[in-house]
């Protein structure tokens, strides 16, 4: 038997079956970011199928995404900390299981409730897993060359989830049911589950504490938040409710910081916020995945209601973002130890934005190659120029021992980003479709048949291509806040991240050790 290949039986406890395969281990944990990023959005064009299903309510329809977005962003810090204290491979293994059997449980839901419950709970295996996998390249791959390259692919599937998401619902719920889009997850969980002790050892344990108060008022506190503007974006920002989400939020996560800032072992160390450049890190993901959550959802309603696309369709109309990711994603990861993390930050946020404005500019009688696939491809480049650093620079010089945490709030940046953008997205999209509507409303009256008419009245919903200016108005609107958001992410790559000396080393192999930056 070849001795790459053969079992090491004399390996301590924790140490792979099968050492190094370093390739093996990178597609094992690349596999799980894919399913837990991809699960975000595999079941949005699912919705219709399933609302008919289980008699979902319109309103009660979007806790479908909801019940996973919430716990998964709200759970990430204390998944992270987890793999520290307990050991990363066990971690990831654990969230994976966990996964894994709530997949398979919400494919077979017979009711509303179970299949919430069953997306909650996919959101607590994947908040789990999640932080653990990125954390396992820092102690799987050496720093430089080969732990950029490893970055660079755990960045263009996490960038480029999203729309690989898209796709597979598409193909799954056209092809089968939608009770796929779930029940896809059980085999590629269990096969990863069987490689995980194969080819991925077990980090080194750091005895500690959970830091419970900081991990209870973190999670409460980004639910409250991202709940709030969920209820505003359906009930309006002067609901009780409403207000009441947005006090509880601002009472936990200030109970946090101060929880945090006296913790013996603080489930987020807030030293790792004394360096600018991680926080900078932390403020662009967040704009970045605000806006990139919104990008798809709209163009999604685009593409069906306006265009008329099947839900294959539709999912193939996103491949284009997934090329332009992944060509982004590879030319960062050649360059950044020569120029370092801010001009990919600088360019990749300028990009991402001009593809944004140009959506501003989409109406009823935009094709899909007129009017949706070069502001898509533009979009897609900058946000591939933007993962693959963003994901170097917030575990860059931080100790082995905090690798978990730092992981872990990059990416509840990303989720809880994309849950609160996707929130104020769609509430400015009502309040700019409801103006429209009734505009729209008296030149239907003007013009309408009086067929049309006695239909109206009954369906309360106006036909096309009066239904299309509501959607498509609303929808150009709701881009430009995602320009704005963007325009965060530049503003502080452009004033806040610095090109160093230290980092360029690190990022080139050449650092002797990766202590804190100072």
């Amino acid at each position: 038997m070849d001795k790459r290949t053969a079992p090491d039986r004399g390996t301590a406890a924790g140490a792979a079956r099968y050492p190094n395969r370093p390739g093996i281990a990178l597609a094992v944990i690349a596999a799980c970011q894919l399913m837990v990023v991809l699960d975000a959005t595999i079941v949005n064009i699912a919705l219709p199928h399933i609302q008919d299903a289980l008699s979902f309510s319109t309103t009660d329809l979007s806790w479908v995404l909801s019940a996973y977005t919430l716990t998964f962003g709200g759970l990430l810090l204390l998944g992270g900390r987890a793999g520290d204290i307990l050991g990363r491979r066990r971690v990831f293994l654990t969230g994976i299981l966990v996964f894994t059997a709530a997949s398979l449980l919400g494919g077979f839901a017979q009711e509303p409730w179970q299949l919430l419950a069953a997306r909650a709970l996919q959101g607590v295996g994947g908040a789990i897993a999640s932080p653990t996998s990125l954390a396992l390249i820092t102690t799987t791959f050496p720093e430089g060359p080969e732990r950029n390259r490893a970055f660079g692919v755990f960045a263009a599937v996490s960038a480029g989830g999203g729309a690989i998401g898209l796709l597979a619902g598409g193909m799954l719920t056209e092809w089968l049911d939608w009770r796929w889009v779930l029940f896809v997850n059980v085999p590629i969980g269990l096969l990863i589950a069987f490689l995980t002790p194969r080819f991925i050892s077990e980090s080194e344990r750091h005895p500690g504490r959970f830091d419970l108060a900081g991990a209870f008022s973190s999670t409460l506190g980004m639910a409250a938040l991202v709940y709030g503007f969920i209820r505003a974006s359906e009930e309006g920002w002067k609901d009780a409710l409403t207000i009441g989400s947005f006090i509880s939020a601002v009472l936990l996560l200030g109970a946090f910081a101060v929880v945090e800032s006296r913790a013996r072992e603080p489930i987020t160390p807030l030293r790792m916020f004394a360096d600018r450049n991680r926080s900078g890190t932390y403020v662009i993901m967040l704009s970045l995945a605000a806006a990139m959550f919104g990008m798809f959802f709209f163009i999604v309603l685009f593409v069906q209601n306006v265009l008329g696309y099947s839900p294959i369709r539709a999912g193939f109309a996103f491949l284009p973002v997934t090329l332009a990711i992944g060509t982004g994603a590879a030319l960062a990861q050649r360059f950044l130890p020569v120029l370092g993390p801010k001009p990919f930050m600088v360019t990749g946020a300028a990009v991402t934005g001009t593809g944004l404005f140009w959506l501003t500019f989409i109406s009823s009688d935009s094709s899909y190659v007129s009017g949706v696939l070069g502001p898509m491809v533009t979009f897609g480049f900058g946000m591939g120029l933007n993962f693959v650093t963003l994901t170097l620079t917030a575990v860059s010089g931080v100790a082995p021992h905090e690798a978990g945490a730092a992981s872990g709030l990059l990416n509840a940046m990303q989720q809880v980003g994309g849950s609160l953008g996707l929130s104020i997205l769609v509430t400015v999209f009502g309040t700019a479709s409801r103006d429209e509507g009734k505009r729209q409303a008296a030149d239907f009256m003007a013009h309408a048949t009086d067929a049309q008419k006695a239909d109206f009245l009954k369906e309360q919903q106006l036909p096309a291509p009066w239904s299309h200016e509501i959607l498509t108005a609303g929808i150009s609107t709701a881009f430009v806040a995602a320009v704005a958001m963007v325009l965060v992410a530049l503003v502080t790559a452009v004033a806040v991240i610095r090109v160093r000396k230290s980092d360029l080393e690190a990022l080139a192999g050449k650092a002797e050790a990766a202590g804190p930056v100072a």
